[in-house]
C-alpha cells in the first residue's frame, strides 16, 4: 500500500512547515489538510484517507480533517489543439484528428491547503518543501 508512504511524507512535510511558522511554547495544531489528487495518479483516495489517520497519530495533524480534491485527467492534441478529459481508463487518442494526445493534468498529488488553529497555509505560499508531494 503506497498510500501509507504518501501519507507519511505529507505528514512530515506539513509538520515541518508548521514548526517553521509556529511561535511560542508549542506547535499549532492542524485543523484540516486539503490534498489535490489527480485521477490518473494511481492513488486510491479511500486508502490514503485511512493511511493518513495512521500516519497522523501523535503529530500536530492527529485531529486534522483530511479533504481530498480530485483533479480530472486531461489531455491535449498537438495536431489540432483539442483539450479534453481523458476519462478513466485514459483515452489518449484524439477523436477529431486521430493523433496521440499528451497528458496535461490528472497526475497531481499536491498539498493544496493547511488550516491551523490560527493560521492558514495555501499552495504557493513560501513554505519550503511543503507545497508539493512528489509522486512517481
Amino acid at each position: 500500500m503506497h498510500e501509507l508512504s504518501i501519507a507519511m511524507a505529507v505528514v512530515d512535510q506539513v509538520e515541518s512547515a508548521v514548526r517553521e511558522r509556529s511561535t511560542g511554547a508549542g506547535a499549532a495544531r492542524v485543523r484540516s489538510l486539503t490534498l489535490r489528487i489527480g485521477e490518473l495518479s494511481g492513488v486510491v483516495p479511500e486508502a490514503l484517507d485511512f493511511s493518513f489517520g495512521v500516519a497522523a497519530e501523535g503529530t500536530v495533524l492527529a485531529d486534522a480533517r483530511l479533504l481530498i480534491e480530485t483533479v480530472e485527467g486531461r489531455a491535449r492534441c498537438e495536431g489540432c489543439g483539442r483539450d479534453t478529459a481523458t476519462g478513466m481508463p485514459p483515452d489518449l487518442w484524439c477523436g477529431a484528428c486521430e493523433q496521440a494526445m499528451s497528458l496535461t493534468g490528472g497526475r497531481e498529488l499536491e498539498i493544496a491547503r493547511v488550516v491551523l488553529e490560527n493560521l492558514e497555509i495555501r499552495q504557493g505560499d513560501d513554505v519550503p518543501e511543503a507545497s508539493h508531494v512528489p509522486h512517481r
